[in-house]
């Protein structure tokens, strides 16, 4: 796999992480700076960093069978291991620019 279809897939990652909620905030869970690493590798298996913006979220499960399930119908996508990591820890710094405006926080 060149350089060239690693970045498209990881592209259509992001897009299809822009489609994945917290149930309890109005942001999708890449505009908060929730996903710390995208890494696919020559085989199209997918390694992925993702945080919550709590460590007791009561939404864990949901979010993660929803991020696991739509990473893996990327196409080009043949295996996602989703590592859940709480270092750094979140902060609303990870925010991008649209979240914070939405948020109220700008």
């Amino acid at each position: 796999m060149t350089q060239e279809e690693k970045t498209k897939i990881e592209e259509k990652i992001v897009d299809v992480l822009k489609t994945v909620y917290d149930p309890e905030i109005p942001v999708n869970i890449y505009d908060l700076g929730m996903i710390y690493k995208i890494d696919v590798d020559d085989k199209g298996n997918l390694d992925m960093d993702m945080t919550f913006t709590a460590p007791s979220c009561p939404a864990a499960d949901f979010i993660l069978e929803d991020v696991r399930t739509k990473v893996e119908s990327v196409e080009g996508v043949k295996s996602a291991n989703i590592n859940l990591v709480f270092e750094p820890a979140w902060d609303q710094s990870m925010m991008s620019e649209e979240a914070r405006v939405e948020l109220g926080f700008e």
